[in-house]
């Protein structure tokens, strides 16, 4: 009976001498390193929150979740948080570690970083609290419909009120709840005692100010932290857990100043007049768009009308016809001028800008450029956006995006896996990279990986496409040593690159001729844009053509020198493939006749917007530059000659220009 009453005892004594030592431990903490430390300990209560926030999120979308992913969702998750809450510190790091330096300023120090710290912490628990609700009703963590619902606080206040009165008081309660910890927590650590000397005070700043950039970074690769480095999941939802709800709005907030609308540096026209010259420069039949909310919705009707074939696109990084042989440029593309031979040539095709992700919203969403990002990259096209993987995704197609680098560079993997695409396959998915530059793996490595997922699904017999993105032409220009005869004497530049591109992809194409999908297989190649495009111009036109050319089993040879814009290329690939669909592009499809009148191409060159046309054996260009007057030019051998303005060919230039933000900001796509 005595031992039985000396346990407890002995038991409460050791908890209690542990927690003494705990105390004295965070005092003295506090004591050596003064206002840095209720830094610390902000950053270590909100990795504790976020953390638990999203475990129990997961915890109650676990029906959703495969048990093979939880690992990587958590420990995901603790990297975004971390990001977020280094972000959070970097102003009161910045005001305390100076403040702690100079022994001076702690008053104003501690009134600050009290209010910044309070404020924050309370702000992360509010908006974990308010996630469930936002769950339940969009499927997704507050994002940028949190932001846009405050410009109408009256009618979401009566929302609000009449229909989640739980959730107010939860919210509000958790507000306060947080708010009240935080101000103990943080008095409670404040220490002003500084025990330590300058040269220690010197050396735990510089250690911390490198702790913050790398944990607000979170990566020592091309891009700092963004959704798309953590995204996974072709269902939405998941890749939103590994977020946080602060991180989701700031992004979202951060996006939205990207977003300025065309009409801003434009000037206005009336959205019936777009919509309706829109479709006039159309080949579609006006009474064929008959949808209301998706206005230049109608039906394309597939002009070949076999067994659906397979589609991959290569998309070449960076080459312009000034390096391709066959459109007059330098003798580096031996390969592909032979595929020019045997295909569906464009020779006089053009780029919509100068950027990847402008070329990708181009070729595979048929999406016209705006002034603003690409569609790849803002907020509102990151789901439910028609790509041409969503749209052959109901025909039972399998969608893959196989690229040699790190596939959220520019948001790639995010925007693909919100719209149709299922597979990802990128460097750390390769069976086999023997060459890895800057960029990733060569673009040999890249087509051999390419050919056996084609081999795969072949077997398979699953319908696929597959989007191929090269990489090695791109600066540093890096490619194996002795694979090409170079045509520079310096290895790494741009010509030698474009050759060894070239190289690889004739390798790639013996290799598809001699395979089993080669007989039911559409490929195309087509360039990205021209590398550093440049010039005096006000759009250096003869830097957007670019070429592309059609071919595989039952394509036949042909010269085609139509006036032919990047936008037209995802309809004329889904009328190939033989899937017929309703469709929102506004490009043509090119197995079709194409009058001359309708023929254009459509440039953006930073914020001037480029209109072009066929003139005789010439080039009529109409150009819109922010806040000034439109100008019409005769374009013909790399030159420009002014013209009257031509009224109405800058109302469709107008039209255009100021359709792809309507079209983005009103979801038509």
């Amino acid at each position: 009976m005595d031992s039985l009453v000396i346990t407890p005892i002995y038991s409460k004594q050791k908890t209690l001498k542990i927690s003494q030592i705990t105390r004295s431990w965070l005092l003295s903490c506090g004591q050596s390193l003064g206002p840095i430390w209720p830094l610390l300990v902000f950053f270590f209560a909100g990795l504790v929150v976020l953390s638990s926030s999203r475990l129990a999120l997961m915890a109650w979308q676990s029906e959703r979740i495969d048990s093979d992913v939880w690992l990587y969702m958590i420990t995901q998750g603790i990297r975004v948080d971390i990001s977020s809450l280094a972000y959070l510190l970097a102003i009161p790091v910045l005001i305390s570690s100076i403040s702690w330096l100079i022994g001076k300023g702690t008053k104003f120090t501690y009134w600050f970083c009290k209010v910044w710290l309070v404020t924050m912490l309370a702000t992360l628990v509010y908006l974990e609290v308010l996630t469930p609700t936002f769950i339940n009703e969009y499927d997704l963590r507050p994002n940028r419909l949190f932001i846009e619902y405050l410009i109408y606080p009256k009618q979401v206040f009566s929302m609000l009120w009449t229909g989640y009165k739980l959730e107010i008081a939860l919210s509000t309660l958790a507000l306060i709840a947080t708010a009240g910890v935080g101000i103990k927590l943080f008095k409670r650590h404040w220490g002003q005692t500084n025990r330590l000397n300058i040269c220690l005070k010197l050396l735990v700043v510089a250690a911390l100010m490198v702790a913050m950039c790398i944990g607000a970074r979170s990566s020592f690769g091309h891009r700092p932290m963004n959704p798309a480095m953590v995204s996974f999941s072709t269902d939405h939802l998941l890749n939103d857990l590994v977020l946080n709800s602060s991180y989701s709005v700031s992004f979202a907030i951060k996006q939205m100043a990207h977003e300025k609308s065309s009409e801003h540096y434009y000037g206005a026209m009336p959205i019936e007049q777009v919509i309706n010259t829109v479709k006039q420069t159309t080949i579609t039949p006006l009474s064929e768009f008959s949808h209301d909310d998706f206005p230049t919705n109608h039906y394309l009707s597939a002009s070949y009308q076999g067994k659906p074939r397979n589609l991959v696109i290569i998309l070449q990084e960076s080459l312009g016809s000034r390096y391709v042989g066959g459109l007059g440029g330098l003798p580096l593309t031996p390969n592909l001028d032979k595929l020019m031979r045997e295909g569906w040539n464009f020779t006089n095709l053009y780029a919509t800008g100068t950027r990847s992700v402008r070329g990708i919203e181009a070729v595979i969403a048929g999406f016209t450029p705006t002034p603003a990002r690409s569609v790849v990259k803002l907020d509102k096209s990151q789901h439910n956006f028609f790509t041409l993987a969503s749209f052959l995704k109901k025909h039972g197609y399998h969608n893959q995006f196989i690229y040699g680098g790190e596939s959220h560079f520019d948001n790639m993997k995010s925007f693909f896996l919100g719209n149709g695409f299922n597979d990802i396959v990128d460097l750390p998915e390769f069976a086999k990279a023997d060459f890895v530059g800057s960029w990733g793996a060569s673009d040999q490595d890249l087509f051999d990986q390419a050919h056996l997922e084609f081999s795969q699904l072949a077997q398979q017999k699953q319908p696929f496409f597959s989007l191929v993105f090269t990489s090695s032409n791109h600066s540093p220009y890096e490619f194996p040593d002795n694979t090409i005869s170079l045509y520079d004497q310096e290895k790494h530049t741009r010509n030698n690159a474009a050759k060894y591109a070239d190289f690889a992809l004739g390798q790639f194409i013996e290799q598809a001729k001699n395979s089993e999908y080669w007989q039911n297989t559409v490929f195309i190649v087509i360039a990205d844009h021209d590398s550093r495009v440049a010039g005096a111009s006000l759009v250096p036109i003869e830097h957007f053509k670019i070429p592309g050319v059609i071919f595989g089993q039952g394509i036949e040879p042909r010269v085609d020198d139509r006036l032919v814009s990047q936008i037209d290329i995802a309809p004329t690939l889904l009328s190939l493939l033989g899937t017929s669909g309703y469709t929102p592009m506004i490009g043509h499809d090119l197995t079709q006749q194409v009058p001359v009148d309708k023929q254009r191409a459509v440039m953006q060159y930073d914020k001037n917007f480029a209109y072009m046309s066929p003139l005789g054996n010439s080039q009529q260009v109409t150009i819109l530059q922010p806040k000034r007057e439109s100008m019409t030019f005769q374009y013909g051998y790399q030159q420009f000659s002014r013209m009257k303005l031509d009224h109405d060919q800058a109302s469709k230039a107008k039209a255009i220009a100021l359709f792809g933000s309507y079209a983005y900001h009103n979801r038509w796509f």
